[in-house]
C-alpha cells in the first residue's frame, strides 16, 4: 500500500513538473527578439526615428516610433491589436498609455489586450536617462509582460 501511495505521489509531482517546464518554455519564446531600424516612414512632424521589433515567428512586427516631447521623448509602440508608450523624461524611463491622438487601435480592444496593472508597475523601469539602444532593449524585454496572458500569442 505504501508503495502504491509513493508511486501515485511521484506521478502527480512529475505531471506538475512537466506542466511547469512547458509553461516556462512557452514564456521564453518572447524573450528572443530582433530590432531593425525603419526608414522612409511618415509618422508626423515630431517623429525622430522608428524601429521594428520582431519576436520569433511573428509575421507583423511591433513598430516603435520615437517622438520629441516637451518633457523628453516618447517611444510609441504600435501593433495591430494594441498600443502603449514608453516615455523618457526627468523622472526616468517607463510605460504609460499612449495619447489618444496617436492611437489607431480602438480603446476597447487595447484595454482587453494591455494589462493595466502591469502598465502601472512599469511606470518607471529606471530612474536614469537611457539612450535609444537601451530604451529599445527595455521595451523589447518588458513589452511581453504588458499583454494579458490570453493575448501573449500576439507577439509570437
Amino acid at each position: 500500500m505504501k508503495r502504491i501511495n509513493l508511486l501515485l505521489i511521484w506521478a502527480v509531482v512529475m505531471v506538475f513538473a512537466v506542466t511547469n517546464l512547458n509553461a516556462a518554455e512557452t514564456g521564453r519564446e518572447t524573450t528572443k527578439y530582433e530590432i531593425t531600424p525603419l526608414d522612409d516612414l511618415n509618422f508626423g512632424t515630431r517623429f525622430e526615428k522608428a524601429w521594428a521589433i520582431n519576436y520569433g515567428s511573428q509575421k507583423v512586427p511591433v513598430t516603435v516610433v520615437k517622438h520629441k516631447t516637451n518633457e523628453g521623448f516618447d517611444y510609441a509602440v504600435h501593433s495591430e491589436f494594441f498600443e502603449v508608450c514608453y516615455s523618457l523624461n526627468a523622472t526616468g524611463f517607463g510605460a504609460k498609455k499612449l495619447k489618444r491622438s496617436m492611437c489607431t487601435v480602438s480603446p476597447e480592444i487595447n484595454k482587453l489586450v494591455v494589462n493595466t496593472s502591469e502598465l502601472d508597475r512599469q511606470r518607471i523601469l529606471t530612474p536614469n536617462k537611457v539612450d535609444d539602444e537601451m530604451a529599445l532593449g527595455l521595451i523589447a524585454s518588458y513589452l511581453p509582460s504588458l499583454l494579458n496572458p490570453a493575448y501573449a500569442h500576439l507577439l509570437n
